[in-house]
């Protein structure tokens, strides 16, 4: 079997065995092909020409993130050749990954939040698809992905819970906000069969023609709501999951139960949010206390 196949039994093991997202098996199927085309042989490939590659790659000023998540489809790959004894062991096991640059989630204030969801008053089906939609978001910290692919099957809003279907296919429960069930029940019981059509299915969130909604089409949303809101900072649809993530932790919620409602595999992806709690703390002593930064 050449590097090809290999390459394609990893693909399908990844999708039938691990049972990984779309977007996680796309992303191992660029980066492997792009390792392939500098590495001619990467199933016999050793660490030095790995090394090679990750050298190329940062000359190219890819982001350290960016090169870790390339390192990180290697192992994988290699880890599945050696699995099936195909190689004796991974040549990227012992490479490690380019230090990365720590960046703080952007998150705006409960007040931008309220601006940005309340420019939609549902005078129309698609304003308010859009309120709901927004609400949820904020409401329950949900994923540009999981909003697209939500169905009207996993949300209960007399009982207030929305199972969003996660990274990997994780399912999780996770409580609505009563602003989102009132917008929800709103959206689905007027507006959401004006705009639905036979191919529409269970989806939750369409467009004016009954199609499911795509990943740019709520980044477009949440721009435009932060447009009418007057919001002039970079706003996206993770902006309402980090400030969700943020807000409670300020509120005083524990961290492990961020992390269960964000859907982390892993409390240290949670913990980032509170660097931004202890960076606000730290901004408002400079700005307000007499030894400061600010000026009084």
């Amino acid at each position: 079997m050449d590097t090809d196949e290999h390459l394609d039994g990893f693909l399908a093991w990844a999708v039938l065995v691990r049972n990984l997202s779309p977007n996680t098996v796309s992303a191992y199927r660029r980066d492997l092909i792009e390792a392939a085309v500098f590495i001619d042989d990467l199933v016999s490939a050793d660490s030095a020409e790995l090394g090679q590659w990750l050298q190329h790659l940062s000359k190219q000023k890819l982001v350290p993130a960016t090169i870790a998540r390339k390192l990180s489809s290697l192992r994988a790959f290699y880890s599945y050749l050696t699995q099936r004894e195909v190689i004796t062991c991974s040549p990227a096991a012992k490479i490690r990954p380019p230090a990365a640059i720590f960046r703080v989630p952007h998150c705006i204030s409960v007040k931008e939040v309220t601006r940005l969801i309340e420019v939609w008053t549902a005078e129309d089906a698609l304003s308010a698809r859009n309120r709901a939609l927004m609400e949820l978001a904020y409401g329950s910290g949900l994923r540009e992905g999981e909003l697209v692919s939500l169905t009207v099957d996993r949300l209960s809003l007399d009982d207030g819970w929305v199972r969003p279907l996660g990274k990997g296919a994780r399912e999780r429960m996770v409580p609505m906000s009563q602003p989102s069930v009132q917008w929800l029940g709103l959206y689905l019981d007027r507006w959401r069969t004006a705009i639905s059509r036979n191919h529409s299915g269970k989806t939750v969130f369409l467009t004016r023609n009954g199609n499911h909604l795509s990943r740019m089409t709520v980044w477009n949303i949440v721009r435009t709501s932060a447009l009418k809101a007057g919001i002039t900072s970079v706003v996206h649809p993770h902006t309402l999951r980090h400030s969700f993530a943020t807000h409670l932790l300020e509120g005083g919620a524990g961290l492990r139960v961020v992390q269960d409602l964000l859907g982390h595999s892993d409390i240290r992806t949670t913990e980032i949010y509170t660097s931004v709690s202890r960076k606000r703390l730290s901004d408002a002593v400079n700005k307000y206390h007499p030894r400061g930064t600010g000026t009084w």
